[in-house]
């Protein structure tokens, strides 16, 4: 059946009227929830540790590790972009082309809120009395100026030991070994003789054999001393004319027996090793220490030794040499240390511990904790106020102890996060304020 036109009219305007007014409504929800969904000034959310992840719900999650997500803010346009089109060109003209350089970082913010929530904590950049101190492990060994080793000079044999086993106390001038020698016994009557034959020219008067007679007196004497004759014992010989079988060998100062190597009645040859003699009142500490430390290390310089053998207890040294080679092994340097010794706490071949302190001065000072190396640079997050943050590139200088000298970057007074940096440094990721790294 065939509608009328009238009919046709009235239902083509009724469905015109609702289509209308299913837009009006729909425009209205969708304005509605455009200003509940995000304000104007954010671009879009993100999580802090998945910056890959980009939502416009301001009350989304993370799908990955389920965080809030955090507002991320539009950067303001330069005001080369604002400014007309040709003025763009000339000053482009003008410029030349544009070099390279690398981008500063800017401030950001991460609200108060939310730094209490993840534990950030602040510390003020000040003024510190730096006290710089190098530890290191040492030797024990015997100071080579104070250690005698027995030779004999010529053949022959022992014939008495006045001391038979290391660590033996030996005063200065004590007798240590007799030995006997034919041919040292020779060489006495030899100058023994020649005294005599001096003597009666003397008698004689007669000039040219006393002086024949003096120059051989002065070259048996020579000879005598060259085979470890004291001259007290030339001096005895000289006196009594009687020469003595056996020779007698006595300690040049108080020490230690430290070794024997002959037994009595030995015989012994020229060169062999017969009794050794050290004084431990003084010792040497050989210490390493890292490259690193060697424009600290100079002759004269106060040092501490400690050991484990002694707790608590602690002994003065300073450094009298420093070793100008490296070892190209360890990478370290070979410093000696001169140690008084009174009580002989200190032995040879034992480990100690090798302690230097240095006053450094005062500087400006960062806690270890505000400093973040990325590896190109070390970052510090200076604290603006209100939950502002500026990112600063700092130069630091030597670490002491808990802090570092700042060369540059910081000022004085100014506040920095110790804590939580990591999740600061994402914060300044994820809103772009920090990217040369």
């Amino acid at each position: 059946m065939n509608k009328s036109p009238c009919f046709s009219r009235a239902i083509l305007a009724l469905a015109l009227a609702l289509l209308a007014g299913a837009a009006t409504v729909l425009l209205d929800s969708c304005k509605k929830g455009g200003a509940e969904s995000k304000p104007a000034d954010v671009d879009y959310y993100t999580c802090t540790m998945h910056p890959s992840v980009r939502s416009q719900d301001p009350h989304g999650k993370c799908p990955i590790c389920g965080m809030d997500l955090v507002p991320v803010k539009k950067k303001p346009a330069p005001e080369s972009e604002s400014s007309g089109t040709n003025t763009n060109n000339m000053s482009g003209m003008e410029s030349g082309p544009k070099t390279e350089t690398e981008e500063q970082p800017s401030e950001f913010t991460v609200p108060v809120e939310r730094q209490q929530q993840i534990g950030v904590t602040y510390a003020t950049v000040k003024r510190e009395p730096f006290h710089h101190t190098i530890r290191a492990v040492g030797v024990v060994a015997t100071d080579k100026r104070r250690r005698w080793e027995y030779v004999p000079r010529v053949e022959g044999y022992v014939q008495k030991l006045f001391v038979f086993s290391p660590g033996e106390v030996v005063e200065s001038n004590a007798p240590v070994l007799t030995l006997y020698s034919p041919e040292l016994f020779t060489a006495q009557k030899e100058f023994v003789n020649v005294l005599q034959m001096r003597d009666r020219a003397r008698s004689n008067n007669s000039p040219d054999v006393l002086s024949s007679a003096n120059n051989l007196v002065t070259a048996a004497k020579e000879r005598l001393r060259l085979w470890n004759i004291t001259d007290e014992q030339v001096s005895e010989l000289e006196e009594s004319l009687k020469p003595q079988e056996y020779l007698t060998l006595h300690s040049p100062f108080k020490g230690i027996v430290e070794d024997i190597g002959v037994e009595q009645g030995r015989k012994v040859m020229a060169g062999d090793r017969l009794v050794d003699i050290v004084d431990l009142s003084v010792v040497w500490v050989w210490a390493q220490f890292y490259q690193e430390d060697l424009s600290m290390l100079t002759n004269g310089l106060p040092v501490i030794i400690t050991t484990f053998s002694y707790p608590g207890e602690k002994v003065d040294g300073k450094i009298s040499i420093v070793d100008p080679f490296i070892n190209d092994a360890t990478r370290t340097v070979r410093v000696r240390i001169e140690v008084n010794n009174p009580g002989l706490k200190l032995r040879p071949d034992m480990y100690v511990d090798v302690e230097l302190s240095m006053d450094m001065g005062e500087g400006l000072a960062v806690p270890v904790g505000a400093v973040l190396p990325t590896g190109l640079h070390n970052v510090a997050f200076v604290d603006e106020g209100d939950g502002k943050l500026e990112p600063r590139y700092i130069e630091l200088g030597r670490e002491y102890g808990d802090f570092y000298e700042v060369k540059a970057g910081l000022k004085e007074n100014e506040r920095v996060v110790t804590s939580a940096n990591f999740l600061i440094d994402a914060e300044a990721q994820v809103q772009g304020a920090l990217k040369s790294w």
